[in-house]
């Protein structure tokens, strides 16, 4: 294993797992396609590769989107929030994201909203 970078590796809050969450959109309309995790081997491999690497809480290993489906996401850049405890990748993605076959794995429509946004009757 190869370490991510120290003065990245030292920006990052990670939850008691050892993650980070990874929001990740499309670089050319800015749609949310899917959330993901990340440990530091896998933002280090996305980093280097170029290639959006997540850490897979239920299989317990590293995955690289589109390994075995073919819809891979090229990566763009990677961002980290203010806070250190989100990223967000932007790619360019081949095919579907969602492992339904949807777009984005956001694609299921909105939830009832339900109170009143602030400052309205």
């Amino acid at each position: 294993m190869t370490a991510l970078d120290p003065a990245v590796a030292s920006r990052l809050k990670r939850d008691a797992a050892g993650l980070v969450v990874a929001v990740v959109q499309d670089a050319g309309t800015d749609q949310v396609l899917m959330v993901g995790w990340m440990d530091d081997e896998a933002l280090h491999r996305t980093l280097t590769s170029g290639r959006a690497t997540f850490w897979s809480r239920s299989r317990q290993r590293l995955w690289v989107k589109g390994e075995t489906s073919g819809n891979s996401l090229a990566v763009r850049q990677v961002r980290l929030d203010c806070d250190g405890d989100s990223l967000l990748v932007l790619v360019d993605p081949a095919g579907p994201t969602c492992h339904t076959g949807a777009r984005s794995c956001f694609d299921a429509g909105p939830l009832d909203t339900v109170a009143s946004p602030q400052g309205t009757g």
